[in-house]
This record gives structure tokens, C-alpha cells and sequence, in this order.
């Protein structure tokens, strides 16, 4: 008689599993990747899109992740077409195997110019007023459009509704699930500006309510003067919290703006200065050099320091995000900026953080260098513990955030390069206009954006067609993380 030792078994092939997977990254990876307290999970070549927005939702007992692309025009194995960049559909329920389930082409045209940049996606058992068994994302359509697609089962994604068709700019929405308003970065032709703020009610997804425009004054039609820089986008708390935080600029002369949600939805909306003013609750401009790419709230933070004082030691602060834009450097540095709004009159700066660039001569190594975004979830097992920031070239980082006045990286993690990492290229506007050097030509990872979902593991994307990488935190930096309040 044969017996099976079937626990030998199974932890056999989990090793055959994991060794499988490790060939197959290797074989793919041009250059070794950096890391310390962070490790590799599992890989997808995101069919070497450019690649901006991961969201991860949770849908029944699957994992899904929807990539939103930069333009281009790319080969799509599921259906053997070239397909211009739009929205990756990817199942993640096992990260070590990611698989696409579907790509939903976007706008034709390279870079910022085409794809489907930016996704949302919202459960129908939370919005107010949809189909409670259904999916819904929310997306833009390259610059002209945004578009509300019906995802309840992702390999067979269907359009809905299209909002806002002939618009001259989109970018980085947000959705609030649980009442359905939605900000969308939008281009009205009739503003001064490619990016300003359109509002809709989405708590029926097939049929949108458009609420108001809003922006900075001097964006708004008729204005006069020098229009302020483009906002790039919002984050609410919600009716409860009852604000809107609004990031302008990215990475010059930008701009944190707090908003009273209340005010802003009921308010007058005809675009007057007055009317624009008053939903604000306060406004802090950044220094020239920078801009404000992510605006993230930490609220409620026992700062360690204060314990023993009687007043202050729980504080309320944003995250402000740069992005780097110009390779080798050529600007100021974009990093990370605390922003402490206790008291939302006075907001004020109480730290920074940026990568030390002498840790990998990062201003020579090809492509951009400094912060993009953070992560956006509110994940228990991370929040207001621990933040990730991509970093371009740099990869990703992960910052102690328990002390705001005082972060600390406590892990990172830098792709290594693969076949299909390419030469981020220099936009034609700005040749000539700065001293490029041979380095501008180099291949270089762009870890773009990074995301986390509730169960603990970190999503990066790249920019320069590297794929997306699932990441999982080890050493001391996982003992950060309240493992207790993760999904399994």
C-alpha cells in the first residue's frame, strides 16, 4: 500500500510554487532590485503598459485590482489586438499569481494625452441608491471624459454612462462610497484652467446629477489676471468629517485649500469670487518649488512627544505629496510634508522627509527622482502607522508616521528593471530648456503610484513599463503594522 504524506505533499509543491514564481521574475529582471524590511510577493507585467492608479477593492471572496494606464498602444493577449492604454482589470485574491481578467481601452494618444489615467471603485451595497449586488468604477476617458462602468463581474466589464463629454483636461477623482459625491478632476472649457473641480451626485451611478463647478478664484470664467496652478486632487472626509481637502500645483507654487463639504454642496454655484471663498476654511500656500500631488489627512494623532502635557498632545495633520516631473533633478526637491491643521485657521508645516539621494546617487541614475503619491487606503492594519510614497526611481518607501513630527523610513523597496522598462522620454516642450545631461537617456524603474489593500500587502506601479509589484513588509517594520485588524 502507498501512503500519501499529504502535509509533505502540500508544503512541497507551496515550494515548487514559490520557486516557479522566483524563476520566472528572475528571468524576466534586467537589474537586481534594493530593499530592506520589504519583500516581494508576487509580480504582473501589466502587458508592459505605462501604469498610474491602482485601486484594490474587495468583491464577494475575491481581490480585485484595477490599474489605470498613461497612454499608449499596446497588445492585449486575451483578445490579440493593439489596444490603446486604458484600465487594467486584474485579479489579486492570490498575490503570488496575479492574472488579468480584462483591459478596457482608453483615449488614443501617448503619455498625459490618452489612456485612462485615473479609477474609482465603489460597492453598490454602500452607494445610497445602486443596484446593492453590483460594482460600479468610475474612470476618465484619456481628457475628454469620465465614465462610470458596471464591474460585477471584471472580466466582463460594461459601460453605464459617460459624464462631462468634451472636457480639455481629467485627473485624480475621488469617490465618496457611502453617499456617492463625486469630485471630479475636470477640464470645463469654459474655465481658465485644464483642472478644476466638477461635483456629481453618483449615488446612482446610471444617472448622474451634476451638483457645481468649483476651483480657486481666478480659474473661474471671466476672471482676469494670472490663473492659479491646476488643482490635481481632492480627498473628503465625508459628511461626517464634513471637509474637502484640495491639492494644486504638484510641483511649483501649489497649494493646500480646506473646504467646509457642507458649505461647498448647498452653497451658491454660480462661480462669483464670493461664492468660490465661501466654502473655504482656510488655505496654505507651499513654497515656489513645490506642489501638492496627494493631500492626506491623519487625524487623531497621539503625538508621543506631547504625552505628558495637558494640552495638544492629539493633533490633526495632512500629508502633502510632491511630484518630481523633471529627470536628473533639474528642479527642486519634491518630498513629504507634514501639515499640522489642529487648529484648520492655522494650519502649519512641522516636517519633511525625502530620500537622502547620496543613498543610491539617485540625480544620476536615470529618470525622475523624489515623491509621486501616497497610499490613499485607510486600512486598519496601516493606518496612521505606517504610509508608503512611491519615489520614482528611488521605488517605494515606507515611513513611521505614529510620530508626524518626526517620520521615519522603516523599509523600502526598488524594483529591479525587466525587458520592458524603458527610457521615461523627455517631453518635447521641455528639450532644449534645461541642461539634460546622458543620463536623461538612461533606463530607470518610475515607481508611479502605490496602494495597499486591507489584508496588508502594497501595490506599486510603473511608470516606464515595468509592471505592477505586490509587496508585503518584513522585519521590524511589519511589527508596526496592527496585523490584528487585517483581513484574511
Amino acid at each position: 500500500m502507498i501512503r500519501f504524506d499529504l502535509k509533505r505533499l502540500s508544503l512541497q509543491l507551496s515550494l515548487l510554487s514559490v520557486a516557479a514564481f522566483a524563476v520566472t521574475v528572475a528571468a524576466q529582471e534586467t537589474s537586481k532590485p534594493e530593499s530592506r524590511n520589504m519583500k516581494l510577493v508576487g509580480f504582473h507585467d501589466l502587458q508592459a503598459r505605462t501604469a498610474y492608479q491602482p485601486t484594490i477593492q474587495k468583491q464577494g471572496d475575491r481581490w480585485i485590482a484595477y490599474i489605470g494606464h498613461h497612454g499608449d498602444n499596446k497588445l492585449n493577449p486575451l483578445t490579440g489586438q493593439m489596444e490603446h492604454n486604458g484600465t487594467s482589470i486584474i485579479d489579486v485574491t492570490n498575490p503570488k499569481q496575479p492574472k488579468t481578467l480584462a483591459h478596457i481601452p482608453g483615449e488614443e494618444g501617448k503619455a498625459e494625452q490618452g489612456g485612462a489615467q485615473m479609477v474609482r471603485v465603489c460597492s453598490g451595497a454602500d452607494l445610497p441608491k445602486a443596484d446593492k449586488g453590483k460594482f460600479y468604477m468610475l474612470r476618465v476617458f484619456g481628457n475628454q471624459s469620465h465614465e462610470v462602468w458596471d464591474v460585477s463581474e471584471p472580466a466582463k466589464p460594461t459601460l453605464i454612462t459617460t459624464i462631462g463629454k468634451g472636457l480639455k483636461g481629467t485627473h485624480k477623482n475621488f469617490w465618496e462610497c457611502d453617499t456617492g459625491i463625486a469630485y471630479l478632476v475636470s477640464g470645463n472649457p469654459q474655465w481658465r484652467t485644464t483642472r478644476m473641480t466638477q461635483i456629481y451626485d453618483l449615488s446612482d451611478p446610471a444617472k448622474p446629477v451634476f451638483i457645481r463647478d468649483f476651483g480657486l478664484v481666478g480659474q473661474q470664467p471671466g476672471a482676469g489676471g494670472a490663473v492659479p496652478m491646476q488643482l490635481h486632487g481632492a480627498i473628503s472626509s465625508g459628511p461626517k468629517g464634513n471637509r474637502v481637502y484640495f491639492g494644486y500645483g504638484t510641483n511649483l507654487e501649489g497649494a493646500l485649500q480646506i473646504v467646509d463639504r457642507e458649505k461647498l454642496l448647498n452653497g451658491a454655484k454660480d462661480p462669483t469670487p464670493e461664492n468660490l471663498l465661501y466654502p473655504q476654511v482656510s488655505r496654505i500656500d507651499l513654497p515656489p518649488m513645490h506642489g501638492a500631488h496627494t493631500v492626506f489627512p491623519l487625524f487623531g494623532v497621539d503625538v508621543p512627544e506631547f504625552e505628558k502635557n495637558l494640552l495638544g498632545k492629539k493633533r490633526d495633520f495632512i500629508v502633502v505629496t510632491d511630484e518630481a516631473i523633471q529627470k536628473e533633478c533639474l528642479e527642486g526637491r519634491q518630498m513629504v510634508w507634514f501639515i499640522d491643521v489642529t487648529t484648520e485657521s492655522k494650519p502649519f508645516g512641522v516636517s519633511n522627509w525625502t530620500v537622502p539621494e547620496k543613498s543610491g546617487n539617485f540625480c544620476t541614475r536615470g529618470g525622475r527622482f523624489g515623491t509621486h503619491s501616497s497610499n490613499e487606503s485607510t486600512a486598519p492594519v496601516f493606518h496612521k502607522k505606517i504610509m508608503f510614497f512611491s519615489h520614482f526611481n528611488a521605488g517605494v518607501r515606507a515611513l513611521d508616521v505614529r510620530d508626524p513630527l518626526s517620520p521615519k523610513e522603516v523599509a523600502y523597496y526598488i524594483p529591479g528593471m525587466t525587458k520592458d522598462t524603458v527610457v521615461l522620454e523627455t517631453p518635447a516642450t521641455q528639450r532644449g530648456k534645461l541642461p539634460f545631461t546622458a543620463a536623461s537617456e538612461k533606463r530607470a524603474i518610475q515607481t508611479n503610484n502605490v496602494e495597499v489593500d486591507e489584508r496588508g500587502y502594497i501595490y506599486i506601479v510603473d511608470r516606464a513599463n515595468t509592471g505592477m509589484h505586490i509587496l508585503e513588509l518584513t522585519g521590524p517594520a511589519r511589527n508596526i503594522a496592527d496585523w490584528k485588524a487585517a483581513v484574511k
